[in-house]
């Protein structure tokens, strides 16, 4: 779908707090992420489904049977019951960080004569190339809109979903730390960016922070420090 911009088109990017069918995760797998530190990282994800299982489906991304087993293993010591709210895809990651490599979707119509959803599948590089392998992450927005059966609209330019954040009504926040870093491509100025923005996800304001946490790997992603908890509110750590 490379006619017209997923804005023309009447795609919006919806709230994160608006209603949605699922959360999609990563069971992380990564020993080069987790050096001696996997089974916490296993841990935690095991705490994050037991939380939102009693809320909503989880779908959650296992590479092959050998991950899904052990995942459901892992879930089961921890007390919570594989097969309630969670569905596994066989879909294979690089590591587990899903904001960033995920898809990220949009919707058009006004819910009542039922909403059209479409993928956004832009490009993933590891932060800048900043580690050896991204290409099954790179690749994931594509699998879960064939998977799901969903229109997909694939950008010639890198964005992360945690670089990013959105009150659904057009405003987004953001860091010229990560979005103008030359790593992630050239041409990154801050009115190309800002007109990419509003072409692929309706962006109608950008509001620029300067940089984000010192040290980051992503550069200063903005989901690091600000998010929006409401169309008009920022919470933000000083």
């Amino acid at each position: 779908m490379a006619d017209a911009t997923p804005a023309a088109l009447g795609y919006r990017w919806p709230a994160e707090w608006e209603r949605h069918a699922a959360t999609w995760l990563a069971w992380p797998h990564n020993p080069e992420t987790w050096p001696r530190r996997l089974e916490r990282a296993e841990d935690a994800c095991v705490g994050l489904l037991r939380a939102l299982q009693e809320h909503e489906t989880v779908r959650l991304l296992v590479g092959d049977e050998a991950l899904e087993d052990r995942a459901r293993r892992r879930l089961s010591a921890g007390g919570v019951d594989a097969d309630r709210a969670i569905e596994f895809h066989r879909i294979p990651t690089d590591d587990a960080w899903l904001r960033d490599s995920g898809p990220i979707f949009v919707t058009r119509g006004d819910g009542r004569g039922g909403s059209e959803r479409a993928i956004l599948d832009f490009r993933f590089d590891c932060w800048g190339r900043k580690y050896a392998r991204w290409d099954r992450d790179d690749a994931l927005p594509r699998a879960i809109a064939a998977a799901l059966g969903l229109p997909r609209f694939r950008a010639d330019f890198v964005l992360e979903g945690g670089s990013i954040d959105g009150n659904g009504a057009g405003t987004i926040l953001t860091t010229e730390s990560c979005l103008l870093h030359p790593n992630r491509g050239s041409g990154r100025s801050r009115e190309a960016m800002e007109r990419r923005l509003a072409d692929w996800l309706g962006a109608t304001n950008v509001l620029w922070l300067r940089e984000g946490i010192a040290g980051d790997d992503t550069d200063g992603h903005i989901d690091d420090i600000a998010r929006f908890v409401a169309p008009g509110t920022v919470v933000a750590s000083v």
